[in-house]
């Protein structure tokens, strides 16, 4: 063998040797760095959609899990009141769950144009409920088939299609990162049910690892995990092979759902979560996850009232990324397979926002403080993860004696971006000094501004700026050179 072949052999096998390997547990799971794509990337789209999108229904209750539309067989079974009279009304006292099936067909899905109008969105990245708690899976899944004894998927089932893979390179084609939704429990699998040590060896790990192998995802969010610990649901084990062995271990970034004593924890080898919640700071990797209205499946109770107008919807992703995180924002399309034009409608107005002031969300870092509050009593901010009933729109909001939100910050390198929910004919920065040079304008207007000091704040006049030189409502002051 010649001496350059052997040296390669040398330096591969020594490479092999000293790649970081992981070992099944946190301590050594934690050491793994966040792929840095997931905290430049800011927004995704979740998608919830599965045979709960039949019936579509769930009862609208703000700040509650029982608006979630996609429970409904499991509040079926607990006899909620609202869900089993319209269930009655409309299908009957005998008609089971299960038999929705035949009618999930999915028989208007175009996956390129579901992925047109995410890139429309100006979202990165996309993360498909692959299964949700009801078990039924969007790809071919031998395991739902077997342990629920009939057709449980949709290439065996009603759809007769691997809506999974087909959306999957579609937008993968369309330059986007493409994740899955995993629930690790399934509330009525009879193997669940009866054996819960053999679900999780003989169903759940074997069926996640066929997900990750056959389609390679970048993101994964589990869920359902809080009916075992992490130590029976093995996910130390299961995550030291996907870190290890799995296609996507350099790549893929994953959410601290793995058991009931794991949320909130392991920030170096899981990202928080926050659902329907208030969020957290930069201090973790944290995600904000809600859907457009209360639901994240397809809701056809709501009403237009019930979902949140684009203004807010860019609201809240100001407000996150200020504060170092990401929005998952989920749509729920109908079991046709079509997206409901509002919502299209929604994601179309925030690509045009993120066209004009995306430097001020991609790649972008939090400020050393998130928000300039007015002068005033500040409302207090509760800190939970789930169903807080924190709402970001009324935190901007003028009252008397009451303090509101008046700019949003993130930057880059030198630069400052400073979001401004609501026009003032002049903007000031309290407490805040601008070095030398630095230079200031809006986002998407090429009309010099003038920037000078007042005392302690820095002063920015834009009243002289004709109607329509400001590109939107809520709009992106930049200072350039100023850190």
């Amino acid at each position: 063998m010649k001496k350059t072949g052997l040296l390669f052999l040398v330096l591969c096998s020594f490479c092999i040797a000293t790649a970081q390997q992981f070992e099944p547990n946190w301590a050594s799971l934690n050491k793994r760095k966040m792929p840095e794509w997931f905290q430049q990337d800011k927004f995704g789209i979740f998608i919830h959609w599965g045979v709960y999108s039949v019936p579509s229904f769930a009862p609208v209750i703000p700040n509650s899990g029982l608006s979630y539309a996609e429970w409904y067989w499991y509040q079926l079974n607990a006899k909620q009141k609202d869900f089993v009279a319209f269930h009655n009304k409309n299908y009957g006292e005998d008609f089971q769950y299960p038999q929705f099936e035949k009618q999930f067909k999915a028989e208007m899905f175009n996956p390129e144009q579901w992925a047109d109008v995410f890139k429309k969105s100006g979202a990165k990245y996309v993360v498909l409920t692959s299964k949700h708690h009801e078990g039924y899976c969007l790809w071919n899944s031998a395991e739902a088939d077997r342990d629920w004894g009939h057709p449980w998927n949709a290439v065996t089932g009603s759809p007769k299609r691997d809506l999974l893979g087909d959306l999957s390179t579609a937008v993968r084609a369309a330059g986007l990162k493409m994740g899955y939704y995993y629930s690790l429990y399934e509330w009525f699998n009879p193997l669940w049910l009866s054996d819960k040590k053999k679900y999780v060896s003989q169903h759940m790990i074997p069926q996640f690892k066929d997900l990750v192998t056959k389609y390679k995802p970048s993101i994964i969010f589990s869920d359902g995990e809080w009916e075992l610990s992490d130590t029976a649901w093995k996910s130390e084990e299961l995550l030291a092979w996907l870190y290890n062995e799995s296609p996507v271990a350099k790549e893929v970034v994953v959410d601290d759902r793995w058991g009931s004593n794991t949320r909130g924890k392991n920030t170096g080898a899981t990202y928080t979560t926050s659902e329907y919640g208030s969020g957290m700071d930069a201090s973790v990797t944290w995600e904000e996850s809600q859907g457009i209205g209360h639901s994240y499946g397809y809701n056809r109770n709501e009403k237009l009232a019930d979902y949140k107008s684009s203004h807010d919807i860019i609201l809240v992703l100001a407000d996150i990324v200020s504060r170092g995180g990401n929005l998952l924002l989920d749509i729920g399309p109908t079991a046709d397979g079509r997206i409901p034009v509002i919502m299209q409608q929604r994601l179309t107005d925030m690509g045009t926002w993120l066209q004009t002031n995306g430097e001020a969300i991609y790649g972008t870092r939090a400020y050393k403080q998130s928000y300039q509050w007015s002068p005033g009593k500040k409302v207090e901010k509760q800190g939970e993860a789930f169903m807080s009933g924190y709402s970001i729109s009324d935190l901007i909001k003028l009252g008397k004696d009451k303090a509101h939100i008046e700019l949003f910050f993130t930057t880059r390198g030198k630069d400052l971006y400073c979001v401004v929910p609501a026009y003032t004919p002049q903007i000031r920065l309290r407490n805040f000094k601008a070095s030398a040079g630095a230079v200031a304008s809006i986002l998407g207007c090429n009309k010099p501004l003038v920037l000078k000091q007042s005392g302690n704040d820095c002063v920015i006049d834009i009243s002289r700026l004709a109607p329509g030189d400001i590109p939107a409502e809520l709009f992106v002051v930049k200072i350039k050179n100023t850190l």
